[in-house]
C-alpha cells in the first residue's frame, strides 16, 4: 500500500451513491491533492467486491475550470481507466451534491463529454446527456461465432446496440467481449447493450443488458447504454419518446428526446447509500 496516498485518504469522507443499480465511490478532491494516476490506483483497488468498498465506478468532484459548470468530475471504471461520462453515475452524483448543498438546482456538472445539465426531483434526478454522434445503424459484425445485425451511437461514451428476441438468452458474457474489443471499434472499444423490445397493452418499452467497458462485466444498469438503446430504436422508428428501459437491476429508466435538436435526457431514481472512513486495509 502507498502510504503516502493513504495519508491523503485518512481524514477524508467517502460516499457510497447508487443509481438504478449501479454504484459509485465518491470523494470530494476540490484541493486536488488526490492526483489523476492516483485515482486511477484508488479506483482499482476501492471498486473491488469483498476486498474493499466495491462499487462499479470511482468519482472525483473537483473544481470547474469550464464558465458555465458549478463542479466538475473525473470518473473512473472499475479496473481503474478513465471514462468521458456515465449517465448512472451522474445522476447518483446530483443527488449527493444537492442533499451536501455545494449545488444550486438545477445545475451544470462538467466532465470530459462536455457540460451535463442536472435537475434534482426529490430522488429523482434528471441530466441532459451531451448530443448523439456518430450514429451507425444496420452495421453486419464478424465475429468467431456468428454474423450480428448491430447499431452503434456515442451517448458520451461509446455503444453497440444489438436487438434479442429473448434477453435472458443472450449470450452476454461470451458475445459481450467480442464486440467490446471488435476491431471496428479499436482502439477506444465500446460498451455493448442486448435489447428486446415488448409491447404489452399497447404500450412498448425496451429491457436492456449491457456489458460495460471498463468493468468488463455485466452490469444491473448502465445510464448512457439506456440512452443509446432508446436512440438507436427511435431512429428505426421502433418506439416514440419517452422511452421507458427496463435494466437488470429492476428499475425503470425514462429516455426523453427532443426531436428538434437530437437532445437526450435520462431520468431516474437516485439514492445516497452511506458514508465512511477509508481504513488502510481498503486499500490492499
Amino acid at each position: 500500500m502507498d502510504n503516502n496516498l493513504y495519508e491523503k485518504l485518512k481524514d477524508r469522507t467517502f460516499y457510497k451513491v447508487c443509481a438504478s443499480g449501479n454504484d459509485f465511490v465518491v470523494l470530494l478532491n476540490y484541493d486536488q491533492a488526490i492526483t489523476p494516476d492516483e485515482a486511477k490506483i484508488l479506483a482499482s483497488k476501492l471498486c473491488r467486491a469483498k476486498f474493499s468498498i466495491s462499487a462499479d465506478g470511482f468519482i472525483l468532484i473537483e473544481r470547474p475550470t469550464q464558465e458555465r459548470a458549478h463542479v466538475a468530475w473525473r470518473f473512473y471504471n472499475a479496473d481503474g481507466s478513465e471514462a468521458e461520462m456515465c449517465g448512472n453515475g451522474a445522476r447518483a452524483v446530483a443527488r449527493l451534491l444537492s442533499e451536501l448543498g455545494l449545488v444550486p438546482n438545477p445545475f451544470y456538472l462538467q466532465t470530459l463529454a462536455g457540460l451535463i445539465y442536472a435537475e434534482i426531483r426529490g430522488n429523482r434526478v434528471k441530466v441532459a446527456l451531451t448530443k448523439p454522434k456518430d450514429l451507425k445503424l444496420n452495421i453486419t459484425l464478424r465475429t468467431e461465432y456468428d454474423w450480428y445485425l448491430a447499431h452503434f451511437v456515442n451517448t458520451g461514451v461509446p455503444h453497440v446496440v444489438l436487438f434479442w428476441e429473448k434477453i435472458e438468452e443472450a449470450p452476454l458474457e461470451k458475445l459481450g467481449p467480442k464486440i467490446r474489443y471488435h476491431e471496428l471499434f479499436s482502439p477506444a472499444g465500446t460498451n455493448v447493450n442486448f435489447i428486446e423490445l415488448i409491447c404489452e397493452d399497447n404500450q412498448k418499452y425496451l429491457k436492456i443488458r449491457t456489458y460495460e467497458r471498463g468493468v468488463e462485466g455485466e452490469t444491473l444498469a448502465c445510464g448512457t447504454g439506456a440512452s443509446a438503446s432508446a436512440y438507436v430504436a427511435y431512429k428505426l422508428n421502433l418506439v416514440e419518446p419517452p422511452v421507458r428501459v427496463l435494466t437488470k437491476g429492476g428499475e425503470y429508466l425514462e429516455i426523453d428526446i427532443d426531436k428538434e435538436n437530437e437532445q437526450i435526457y435520462l431520468e431516474g431514481e437516485a439514492r445516497i447509500i452511506f458514508q465512511g472512513k477509508i481504513y488502510p486495509d481498503a486499500l490492499k
